[in-house]
């Protein structure tokens, strides 16, 4: 039985019908958030909600029993803790006084396809690995806004308070001047008073978007590096890889002898 749910669960067929179920159910309850399709085949999308919920227990059923009886190799990857974590959540009754809180909660399932798909797997884990070097790129970014919001207040808050008017909209403003929405009107406006004040703004949206946003896609690529050896190493190698790594290992070895033979 183990070995069946094993090869089972590591079958290309198992993963693709996963996925599949998962994309279904997504549509499922987005379909159901239409008034004229829940009158017309409502009773029929909570059946099928319903059956792919069972499917997913089934599921998790099913890679516990091909690692039996050491569950704990399910539970030692996150990615299953996670999977179980909202099958578990999906369980509580959509009715009563939950009933809201278990519409929200099986939306997490959509969320699955993360954990199915590598590719998304591997982009998640590296904005996780990401987020300690993150934090200083926020607090230098966080030090650049200070600066030019109790700058800009100084300057442009008597004559354009709506933008200006106290250190908390002059950040406010300052987060849409760094989105780029609309921040030439401000610019315009303060230079009504202040023909030079473009200074201020463009010296401002080339350091607060182009370095301090080229800085965070930095991190993240350093990290995608990382991450992409971390799964290549976490990931048993297929027979076929594995024979390759072997052909080029005695190439190797024998371009050695060669040059030994010849010294």
């Amino acid at each position: 039985m183990r070995e069946l749910a094993e090869r089972v669960v590591d079958s290309r067929a198992f993963r693709v019908g996963i996925i599949a179920l998962i994309i279904l159910n997504g549509i499922v309850i987005g379909a159901a958030t239409s008034d004229t399709v829940v009158d017309r085949a409502g009773e029929w999308l909570r059946r099928l909600d319903d059956v792919i919920l069972w499917i997913f227990v089934a599921e998790v059923f099913l890679k516990l029993t091909a690692v039996w009886p050491h569950p704990g190799r399910y539970f030692r990857d996150p990615w299953n803790d996670f999977d179980f974590t909202v099958v578990a959540l999906s369980l509580i009754p959509a009715s009563g006084q939950f009933a809201t809180v278990a519409r929200l909660l099986r939306l997490l399932r959509v969320m699955r396809l993360i954990s199915a798909i590598p590719e998304l797997r591997l982009i998640v884990s590296t904005l996780l690995r990401s987020l300690p070097s993150m934090g200083h790129v926020v607090l230098l970014m966080s030090i650049v806004f200070y600066i030019y919001g109790v700058a800009g207040y100084h300057i442009f808050h008597d004559h354009d308070p709506q933008h200006w008017g106290t250190l908390g909209l002059a950040l406010l403003t300052l987060f849409r001047i760094v989105t780029l929405e609309d921040w030439t009107d401000v610019m315009y406006t303060a230079m009504e008073l202040h023909p030079l004040a473009w200074i201020y703004f463009v010296s401002f949206v080339v350091v607060g978007t182009f370095v301090i946003i080229n800085l965070f896609i930095a991190v993240v690529l350093n990290n995608l590096e990382a991450s992409k050896r971390k799964q290549r190493q976490s990931q048993p190698a297929s027979r076929e890889e594995l024979l390759v790594e072997l052909r080029e290992l005695k190439e190797s070895a024998a371009r050695i002898e060669e040059r030994l033979r010849n010294s």
